[in-house]
């Protein structure tokens, strides 16, 4: 009897508790990885956007010093054979780099002179207006409202992924 119990003894295992516990724990961190790998990877998508929008003000105050003073008119930036198309072959992609959204898609710059006082951040957000970047003509950004400043002034905003409405003053 003695050396049965012996044994028993001298075989360790692991009790179904331990078990258990092992793999929740396991679990916990497969489900922490699963949450915060998304939004890492959305956070650096949305930097990667801030990032084009600071190329974005930079483009525009060379364009502005190499045109005396003035910015792109009105309409689209980029398309047709405007001056404002300049913009983006000359400044934006040199050497024949992509100027494109995260995603893969290209920007569309939209310059314009837009009201003053106005949020525009549900316009911005609406799906008709994804990968859009505004640039408004002679205004400032208080926010996502646009409020006036000189003529040489410009707003640039962008929509971010996590939410919200990226705005850089030029």
């Amino acid at each position: 009897m003695d050396k049965l119990k012996l044994n028993k003894i001298d075989k360790p295992a692991f009790t179904i508790i331990e078990v258990v516990l092992v793999l929740a724990i396991a679990g916990l961190i497969f489900l922490m990885v699963f949450i915060a790998l998304p939004a890492l990877q959305r956070n650096q998508r949305d930097t990667q956007r801030k990032n084009d929008m600071s190329r974005v003000v930079s483009a525009l105050t060379s364009y502005r010093a190499n045109n005396r003073g003035k910015l792109p008119t009105n309409g689209y930036i980029g398309t047709g054979g405007t001056s404002a198309s300049q913009l983006l072959t000359k400044y934006l992609r040199l050497d024949g780099d992509q100027f494109n959204d995260p995603s893969g898609d290209p920007y569309l710059m939209r310059a314009s002179a837009r009201n003053v006082g106005q949020d525009y951040a549900s316009y911005i957000i609406s799906e008709e207006y994804k990968n859009q970047v505004w640039v408004s003509l002679g205004n400032h950004c208080d926010g996502s409202v646009i409020i006036a400043a000189g003529p040489a002034q410009f707003a640039v905003q962008y929509l971010l992924e996590s939410g919200g409405v990226y705005c850089l003053n030029g």
